[in-house]
């Protein structure tokens, strides 16, 4: 171990001071792969939802196997770049600018340069560190678009390399990005967004022969090769899949396999993707030293079937094209209630699996309450890093679950829908400040606020606001608190970006 000194750590005009406790020597440090799935749902994981799961997904299945599989596991967000905000940097989106919607390809960069993420805390402690896959964070394209290079991308902070897009991969400009280049100009112009009939939509910019079926594909190509260079270690690679969001691309070996739809091919391709990454730290020999992390940005979203279910449970408008699958025995969400844009479990609650031979028992499962925010308290822990007070704000290491206590580790977590709701846990209570689900599924709710007991109700169908009128006085006072003080992990008190948009909305 060495000695505690202090690092200056600077980046763009702004510097942060980190306190090394004690980085961990050579070997003992883990390498760390973080792979997040794109639009995955808690019940897409069959090893999640053995019942009214269809879709095989033995690869992940094996990695909770041979790890522990959390079962409150939480994004920040129904939807994409909030939850990828908070993931990175251990801080609720919604302390940002971005409190509702997500971005385009062209969007500006919502972390800010000294702001401290995974990739740049590791890199402290002697990290290689990647990103490769889906950004949707914001990056600075040039203007003309075809010449020049990319500012504010991932290698400004803490990321050493980046292959991939720079959003979904149905938002232009369609080009792989390689560091700050496209790999192949967007010199052409088309649309990737094969959904609901309207291919024109969102047409811009892309590479001449940059077509959807070779995204993921490439996303594991390239992960794979980052792997075998990184013999001497440590690394952190995050590799943030595109699957299986739309447009749904299963390659040709995967379309029709499993019967049940493009959907469900591209689930069982992102899995055999899965396989692939942990093949590689096998075929590597580091497999005793690696912590592997899996998990998804948001639930499944409810368009990716073929039509409208005949349960009139779940079609509701022509949006619940999930039906389809219900149809089929598939329940994307598995016990929970609603989709991808939501408020409700549905939308947040997802597949949270760590595998990590040295700390973690394998076949073990943890019900405490976790969020994607704790990755940033977590590794800090891990590494031997004291984070700054200005940094991991809605942070709690994960470490002494991985090693088997059943201690609860945070009170409570917030999650927002696509509108900016806030869904509130504490404790086995949820609060959702509005009525509906804030996002593109009907949520109904004859009061203006819910609350759910999610020990006795698990799949939101008895608001008790009504008859709990204490308790929900108590958790909106919580909710204004965490607001307030800028944080929910212990610290001094931290100022948010900007004024945070309070519920429920004012008429």
């Amino acid at each position: 171990m060495i000695k505690s000194i202090l690092l200056n750590y600077c980046a763009g005009a702004a510097c942060l001071l980190l306190t090394i406790v004690s980085c961990m020597g050579q070997n003992d440090k883990p390498n760390i792969v973080i792979i997040y799935a794109d639009d995955l749902g808690y019940g897409d994981v069959q090893y999640y939802n053995p019942d009214r799961g269809k879709i095989p997904t033995p690869h992940i299945d094996l990695l909770a196997t041979q790890g522990m599989w959390f079962t409150d596991g939480h994004s920040s967000s129904a939807v994409c770049t909030p939850s990828r905000y908070s993931i990175l940097t251990g801080r609720y989106h919604w302390r940002t600018r971005l409190q509702k919607g997500v971005m385009n390809g062209f969007g500006k960069p919502i972390i800010t340069s000294d702001r401290l993420t995974l990739a740049s805390l590791v890199r402290k402690c002697g990290y290689e560190t990647a990103c490769i896959g889906k950004w949707h964070l914001g990056m600075i394209m040039p203007d003309p678009i075809t010449e020049g290079s990319i500012e504010e991308g991932p290698t400004t902070i803490g990321f050493d390399y980046f292959f991939g897009i720079s959003a979904s991969l149905d938002m232009p400009p369609y080009a792989f990005i390689e560091n700050d280049r496209f790999t192949e100009l967007p010199t052409a112009e088309k649309s990737l967004l094969l959904i609901r009939g309207n291919e024109e939509r969102r047409r811009g910019p892309a590479a001449p022969n940059f077509e959807s079926e070779q995204v993921l594909p490439a996303f594991v190509r390239k992960s794979v090769e980052w792997i075998n260079d990184q013999k001497e270690g440590p690394f952190l690679l995050y590799l943030a899949l595109n699957s299986p969001h739309t447009p749904l691309a299963p390659t040709e070996k995967w379309k029709g396999r499993s019967g049940m739809g493009d959907y469900a091919d591209f689930v069982m391709q992102t899995d055999a993707a899965v396989g692939e990454v942990m093949r590689a730290i096998e075929a590597a020999g580091i497999v005793g030293e690696t912590l592997v992390i899996f998990t998804s940005d948001n639930g499944c979203a409810p368009y990716v079937g073929t039509g409208v279910s005949a349960d009139p449970r779940y079609s509701h408008d022509r949006m619940h094209a999930v039906g389809d699958l219900v149809d089929m025995g598939h329940f994307p969400s598995g016990p929970f209630r609603r989709y991808k844009s939501d408020a409700l479990e549905g939308g947040h609650r997802v597949p949270f699996i760590v595998r990590w031979p040295k700390k973690v028992q394998p076949g073990s499962v943890s019900d405490q309450l976790v969020h994607q925010t704790d990755l940033m308290a977590t590794l800090a822990e891990i590494i031997g890093i004291k984070l700054p007070e200005d940094a991991g704000e809605d942070s709690f290491s994960l470490l002494p679950l991985f090693e088997g206590s059943n201690k609860p580790v945070r009170e409570n977590a917030v999650s927002t829908s696509l509108s900016g709701l806030p869904g509130l846990r504490y404790g086995n209570w949820k609060y959702i400040a509005g009525p509906g689900s804030g996002g593109w599924t009907p949520g109904e709710s004859d009061l203006p606020v819910q609350l759910y007991n999610l020990a006795a109700d698990p799949g939101e169908t008895q608001n008790m606001a009504g008859q709990e009128p204490e308790r929900v006085k108590q958790m909106e006072e919580l909710l204004e608190k965490l607001i307030t003080e800028g944080r929910s992990s212990p610290g001094p008190i931290q100022q948010n970006d900007v004024e945070v948009i309070r519920y429920p909305e004012k008429q």
